[in-house]
């Protein structure tokens, strides 16, 4: 179960870097940065999609499931790449776009062609955009139906997310065993896993919201029964924007981890508030998961910062705290990257990952956010948190000998890749590369945070989010967390079992006071998290 332990890193090979000089990064590019991900210490990456695809959505419209857009490369280009991260003890995932293609996929083509066509069985078709009316629309801001009209053979098409995204038919045999031999040939070519995208959604079923369903759960069931018999170190993480006790039954038998997307504006609601009710009160609604399972936590990634699951008001507030512009927003979420969403505000950055590091679950980074790249709220959809990857201050932020870019590299006062980029970082051990390259470290170091028990503490103060994890035959440890802009001091009363201990704070090596009494005083600065390893006197 390595994926308990490991930290992943979330790249775009569009956005990482460029090896052939044409303003697109590509697997020749990431080749060359494997040295990188190596020193930032990451154990497994995560790449988004790198198939053939027009890209109306990033890739995510998938139109060949077997092979490499020729903006990235070739098969072989991916082999090689993969190849050097595996030498580097780097395991790698991929994206799996299961539930939709590209309108311009082959099969689709041919579905719409005719209605007697091979393939139109393949996707959801209707004669009337009236059938499953209790789903709700995903993309709030640019549609008003799942339908949309195709005129060729004069029917409707079924789609989830954009109209040039539509849905495979999961009732047909044919559409879920093409899916199945797919995965065996990227498992093939020596892939750790797949991050699945979109999985509550792959089957429809009138009077039902199509989500969740019994059906959907059978066929996951069969792909996790195909990866665990045929290549049983392999994982599959769930992308389930879901209620934490609705992803109990994706973690039964079906997938290793899941997102805990409820997590994520919660921690903004904490460190915004100064407060930790929000935080414990989601970690109260997380049922147990089975122990052969993991939570996957992150504080951004590829997508809007979606606030999906947070009440109407929460949703209000957040927007009003974090995009007081209106470009900010995009359908039921903020298009912002992590440090412009806490004003550049290295303590709360460094907070914040402290405890996204030391939460029940295995963290992830979204490329970029290391060193507090900025975003461009002016550029389409969610590409803004997609602009390219800033190595240096040269041209094109050293992404890319090209006259231009697949998008604008980020150029304001702010952000400039001129100050914020990998090299000046690297240079500057006060720097944050440095800072999350220790925490990283630290972590690594300390198997308690992705295997040991979890257990909230009363730190006798709103403003302190506390908690304790436990390992068998391991010094426990206490993590404190100081969610606001003023010193805070911590009452603990649960540690009546340490009686003794001496602890020290892992991050700094910095020894506090013997637990001799209760409550147990420790003070901490505007920001700060220690995590104290509370050791016993003689061990």
């Amino acid at each position: 179960m390595w994926y308990k332990d490991a930290i992943f890193y979330e790249l775009n090979v569009r956005a990482f870097a460029d090896g052939n000089g044409d303003g697109h990064g590509d697997f020749i590019g990431l080749s060359q940065k494997v040295d990188y991900l190596a020193e930032l210490g990451v154990d497994c990456v995560w790449l988004m999609p790198f198939y053939p695809s027009p890209l109306r959505d990033d890739g995510y419209d998938i139109s060949d499931y077997r092979n490499v857009a020729p903006l990235y490369g070739t098969l072989e280009d991916f082999k090689h790449a993969l190849d050097a991260l595996h030498a580097r003890g780097i395991r790698v995932i991929i994206d799996f776009v299961i539930n939709h293609t590209s309108d311009q996929h082959p099969w689709f083509v041919e579905s719409r062609a005719s209605k007697d066509n091979p393939k139109r069985d393949w996707y959801v078709w209707s004669p009337t955009d009236f059938r499953y009316k209790e789903a709700r629309v995903i993309f709030v801001d640019s549609l008003s139906s799942n339908w949309t009209y195709d005129t060729t053979t004069e029917a409707y098409y079924w789609h989830r997310f954009y109209s040039e995204q539509p849905d495979l038919n999961f009732d047909n045999p044919e559409v879920r065993q093409e899916m199945l031999d797919t995965m065996r040939f990227w498992l093939d070519m020596g892939i750790d896993g797949f991050r699945v995208d979109a999985v509550p959604y792959l089957f429809e079923r009138e009077g039902t919201n199509c989500e969740n369903l019994r059906e959907t759960h059978e066929y996951l069931k069969e792909m996790r029964t195909l990866v665990k018999v045929e290549y049983p170190d392999c994982i599959l993480l769930a992308e389930a924007n879901q209620w934490p006790e609705d992803l109990i039954p994706y973690l039964e038998d079906e997938f290793d981890m899941a997102f805990h997307f409820p997590m994520m504006p919660r921690l903004f609601m904490g460190v915004r508030q100064g407060s930790n009710r929000e935080i414990i009160n989601i970690l109260e609604k997380t049922p147990p998961i089975p122990p052969h399972t993991q939570w996957c936590l992150f504080l951004r990634n590829h997508d809007e910062l979606t606030l999906e699951m947070v009440t109407h008001e929460q949703r209000e507030w957040m927007w009003q705290e974090y995009a007081p512009d209106p470009k900010m927003k995009l359908n039921l979420g903020i298009r912002r990257r992590l440090a412009p969403l806490l004003e550049n505000d290295p303590r709360r950055i460094l907070l914040l990952h402290a405890i996204l590091f030391a939460l029940p679950g295995s963290p992830i980074l979204y490329y970029g956010d290391e060193i507090g790249m900025g975003d461009n709220i002016d550029l389409f959809d969610r590409n803004g948190v997609r602009t390219p990857m800033q190595w240096d201050d040269s041209l094109n932020a050293g992404f890319s000998t090209a006259e231009t870019t697949y998008l604008p590299v980020i150029d304001d006062d702010g952000f400039s890749y001129r100050k914020v980029n990998v090299a000046t970082q690297q240079g500057n051990p006060d720097s944050l590369f440095h800072a999350l390259k220790h925490q990283i470290a630290v972590r690594k170091q300390a198997p308690i945070f992705g295997r040991g028990q979890f257990r909230v503490l009363d730190a006798g103060n709103e403003a302190i989010f506390a908690f304790e994890r436990r390992l068998e035959d391991t010094a426990p440890v206490v993590v404190l967390a100081n969610l606001s802009d003023h010193a805070q001091t911590a009452m603990l009363r649960e540690v009546n079992d340490y009686q003794g201990s001496q602890p020290k704070d892992i991050l700094t090596d910095t020894p506090y006071h013997p637990i001799n009494e209760t409550p147990y005083t420790v003070a901490l600065q505007p920001y700060g998290c220690l995590w104290l390893r509370l050791e016993q006197k003689g061990s």
